[in-house]
């Protein structure tokens, strides 16, 4: 093997793992700077922060494999959010927004912001189906849209953080078992149960193979017999009860929520599958993918609040990760061609 060989793959494997790299560095950085960071409660805090993130990052990464994507994400997430804290505050609260209403039980809930969010998302799809509106333009009018309903029942309902929740949900949210020291939460669990859901959709099903056909070649799976506008519709409704669940269970594990939460929800879910592997070129992305993009952007986020980095450093930093996954998406893509 001469040099000139050795040195081309040298130069592969760093540009395909040049953003590993990146984000290794930064958590050498960061654990240089105080090494409890590495501590198991903080391990814990972060694999909990970062299942609501994985929940969230599978509705979207679905959407990215169709060579979609959804700027919507974080607003659908609030709506939820506020919703299901408002119908589940404690009788005995003296703010309860609905006083004469008793607290409804947590599945009633669930299945109330989840058939809000597949409407949200079933809206998404059809402009970006039906109305033929490309799915950026389409989901940052909807964010806007879907922030404004959100905002319009936060104020019917008193325009102040909602809290004080029922014993059931706080439990349901921000339970854990000790496991030898280390505390696994409840919500890491319903994280490990939309991780197989979706492992199955996209591996194991008929709809899950049309998706990465459609993201592949759109007009090929067309021609294939592919209906691509029904199968559209079908992962922009599912990722709208992604959305919606996790939103539910953001409120609880936070223990408020105003029409604010699920800010700049959708630029980390994003910016977490496409560290994942799933690529905006369509077609490729796994499940496994997405959940380390999660956990690695949850990591760099969290550890930057530990060592007291400046919020407004963090998002330069953010912001130039995401550029970095993008172009190294987009350079793999270009390289392939």
């Amino acid at each position: 093997m001469n040099n000139a060989t050795t040195l081309n793959k040298a130069t592969h494997f760093f540009k395909e793992k040049a953003l590993y790299f990146v984000l290794l560095l930064l958590l050498v950085v960061i654990v240089s700077k105080d090494t409890s960071f590495l501590s198991l409660n903080n391990l814990s805090n972060i694999l909990t922060q970062s299942s609501v993130r994985i929940i969230i990052a599978l509705g979207v990464a679905g959407l990215i494999v169709t060579q979609g994507t959804d700027l919507s994400v974080g607003r659908q997430v609030g709506l939820a959010a506020v919703v299901s804290a408002t119908l589940l505050q404690s009788m005995d609260n003296v703010n309860k927004v609905f006083p004469h209403m008793d607290v409804v039980p947590i599945p009633l809930v669930i299945l109330l912001v989840c058939a809000i969010g597949a409407i949200l998302g079933l809206i998404n799809g059809i402009i970006v189906t039906y109305m033929n509106v490309t799915p950026f333009i389409a989901t940052l009018g909807t964010m806007l849209v879907f922030y404004g309903m959100n905002s319009l029942y936060f104020d019917y309902v008193g325009a102040a953080p909602i809290a004080g929740f029922d014993s059931a949900y706080s439990g349901f949210t921000q339970g854990f078992f000790s496991i030898g020291g280390f505390r696994l939460s409840y919500i890491t669990i319903y994280a490990l149960i939309a991780i197989g859901l979706v492992w199955v959709i996209w591996n194991k099903t008929r709809f899950g193979k049309n998706l990465f056909a459609i993201g592949g070649n759109p007009e090929a799976a067309r021609v294939s017999g592919v209906n691509v506008t029904l199968n559209l519709l079908g992962i922009y409704t599912l990722s709208g009860v992604f959305y919606a669940f996790g939103g539910f269970l953001e409120a609880g594990r936070i223990g408020s929520a105003t029409n604010n939460l699920g800010f700049m929800y959708e630029l980390d879910a994003i910016a977490a599958c496409v560290i994942g592997g799933v690529s905006f070129s369509g077609g490729v992305g796994t499940v496994f993918g997405v959940v380390i993009g999660v956990i690695i952007f949850t990591l760099i986020n969290y550890g930057l609040s530990y060592i007291g980095v400046s919020p407004y450093w963090q998002y330069i930093i953010k912001g130039s990760i995401i550029i970095l996954a993008v172009a190294i998406d987009s350079l793999k893509h270009a390289k392939k061609k």
